[in-house]
């Protein structure tokens, strides 16, 4: 079993910017496929970004693409998302996810074994 527990969410204006963790634990983390996803209210779950454990091998929607950073600490077990000039229609909450004893990666929802409980990113006009 896996433990995921993201934190690092808050209220920020446009153009600031935030870091996003998430903490694993029960498996051995550099085993993992991991990413981040948000989701709008009244809209689907989508994909953020995703990172491989061998390369490690980075993955991004085209809309935060230069603006954000995932990267992982396998040491601390610890996922990071640093999102920078952010936006309004950044605001969201961001779940961290991830997929055990694997060299791929994936961008859908289905993919991913495990999920956190999400932390909510406002980001005002």
């Amino acid at each position: 079993q896996v433990h995921l527990v993201e934190s690092g969410g808050g209220l920020v204006q446009a153009g600031d910017s935030l870091r996003l963790s998430c903490a694993a634990s029960g498996r051995t983390f550099s085993s993992y496929a991991m990413a981040w996803f948000r989701q709008a209210p009244g809209k689907e779950r989508e994909f953020v970004a995703a990172i491989s454990w061998i390369g490690p091998k980075k993955y991004y929607r085209n809309s935060v693409e230069g603006r954000f950073t995932i990267s992982r600490d396998d040491a601390k077990n610890t996922l990071y998302l640093q999102m920078n000039s952010l936006k309004p229609e950044d605001t969201a909450v961001y779940y961290c996810a991830a997929k055990v004893d694997t060299i791929v990666v994936r961008t859908t929802t289905d993919w991913y074994e495990y999920w956190g409980q999400g932390t909510q990113v406002t980001v005002s006009s």
